[in-house]
């Protein structure tokens, strides 16, 4: 193996955050990272992005990209406060504008032009990123999302939110894009990679029975044992159980300051003509 990585688990949105890097040439990559917010005072900081940093700093790596799996609806992301630091490449999926133009509309976000060009680079199924001498290779994976990406690294998949521990299941796919039918096609193809191979998740929530956050496991575990997608189970069947389960999930804490945030690429909305930054809250009325 030529890559190294060290994971960070933001324990306010059950999220892991990766810190990956080639060997030889010390290049780095932050995958997912998260803005600290505080929803009752909506004060913004940057202690958990700050410690990321820190690590590679007293490693010697660096930064070269961010990589998002997708637009996330449960955290701010720290993309763009990790790009302003180090100058590194913001890179999502190809099909982010579609998931930017359903959001930009609904917070009439006028700035947002739904096109990916807030982010750095956009990646497409079977592309690949030179981080030093290590490849990384894209799996356009959607499903929980329509521009949900993978990156295999090495013998290692990261996966997102698409794929979480054999406990736990699979994403949810009641978002605006999200397709029960093609989540259960895209993880068939992450489980089709070698039974070795180990995927690391997005997000650990402690189900039932577990006492201790959890985010690596392999191809072959989650065969054998995921809740809701273990070899066995049918197209059918599950686009069928993943739709009533989603039926009775409520929205994430902070879907509507995340994704305002995450479809900026991290980035805040511009300041009012007073110089203050607003994050809205649509309302909805029964």
């Amino acid at each position: 193996m030529t890559a190294h990585h060290q994971a960070f688990f933001h324990e306010p949105t059950s999220t892991v955050t990766y810190l990956v890097w080639d060997e030889a040439t010390r290049a780095a990559a932050v995958i997912d990272p998260v803005l600290d917010y505080a929803t009752a005072s909506a004060k913004v900081s940057t202690g958990f992005a700050d410690a990321i940093l820190k690590a590679a700093s007293d490693q010697g790596l660096d930064i070269r990209f961010v990589l998002e799996t997708h637009a996330h609806a449960d955290h701010l992301s720290a993309a763009d406060y990790i790009r302003r630091a180090t100058g590194a490449v913001v890179v999502i999926g190809e099909h982010i504008g579609e998931v930017q133009a359903h959001f930009a509309a609904l917070f009439e976000a006028d700035d947002v032009v739904p096109d990916g060009s807030a982010f750095g680079r956009l990646v497409a199924d079977g592309e690949e990123i030179m981080l030093g001498e290590t490849p990384i290779r894209v799996l356009h994976t959607p499903g929980h999302t329509a521009a949900c990406v993978t990156y295999l690294i090495d013998d290692a998949a990261y996966v997102g939110d698409t794929l979480f521990m054999p406990d736990y299941g699979t994403a949810r796919t009641d978002f605006p894009g999200g397709d029960a039918v093609a989540l259960y096609r895209s993880i068939r193809r992450i489980l089709a990679l070698p039974p070795g191979t180990r995927i690391f998740v997005g997000h650990d929530y402690l189900p039932q029975g577990r006492t201790h956050f959890a985010w690596e496991t392999t191809v072959a575990e989650e065969r054998a044992k995921n809740v809701h997608i273990h070899d066995g189970v049918t197209e059918q069947d599950f686009v069928a159980r993943r739709r009533d389960r989603d039926a009775t999930l409520a929205p994430p804490a902070l879907i509507l300051p995340s994704l305002q945030v995450n479809i900026r690429a991290g980035a805040m909305p511009p300041p009012s003509a007073g110089g203050k930054v607003f994050l809205k809250l649509p309302v909805t009325q029964a």
